[in-house]
């Protein structure tokens, strides 16, 4: 990833996070600044926050949401709660591109924001028209919106195509 790619990853198979991790990660070690907003994921736990902050000031990881459980697994009410803070993350995320924060700004499971429609019908386009040329820009979700890979530089797929006896095809 050399200047300004938007990048896609997407699929109901598992490793979408982790393969973003991977490039922030990797990226970080080659000196750039990443930034990591997470949605629809509930709280860290403890553990992971603990070894996630180990790669700071480097990369960064925040979550806006306060309840305990995924998204889709929350009451009407928890969700009505948890709109908001998604909102809050969004903007934080509009902001980071404007102000040119960070060298990588990964938005993990945002394509289920869009999915979800927790944002406006023009959220990614916003996100594109902000996103600066010397900024690499990674969305991960489940399902890719119409239209999304025509602005995107790569999209990978990722989905379990014969699960292992002790691990089940997940949802994502």
């Amino acid at each position: 990833m050399k200047k300004g790619k938007v990048h896609i990853i997407f699929g109901t198979g598992m490793g979408k996070t982790a393969m973003a991790l991977g490039r922030g990660v990797s990226a970080a070690m080659h000196g750039r600044k990443v930034i990591m907003i997470q949605f629809l994921k509930g709280v860290l736990s403890h553990e992971t926050a603990d070894g996630l902050k180990q790669l700071e000031p480097a990369f960064k990881v925040f979550r806006f949401e306060k309840q305990n459980e995924y998204y889709e697994n929350l009451s009407e009410e928890g969700k009505k709660e948890e709109l908001c803070n998604i909102q809050n993350g969004y903007n934080f995320a509009k902001k980071v591109l404007c102000t040119g924060e960070c060298d990588m700004l990964i938005l993990d499971e945002f394509l289920g924001v869009l999915d979800q429609k927790l944002v406006g019908d023009d959220a990614l386009e916003t996100l594109l028209a902000a996103h600066e040329e010397n900024v690499d820009l990674i969305l991960t979700g489940k399902v890719c919106p119409a239209g999304a890979e025509e602005h995107a530089d790569e999209v990978t797929r990722l989905e379990c195509l014969k699960p292992s006896n002790d691990h089940a095809c997940m949802n994502g």
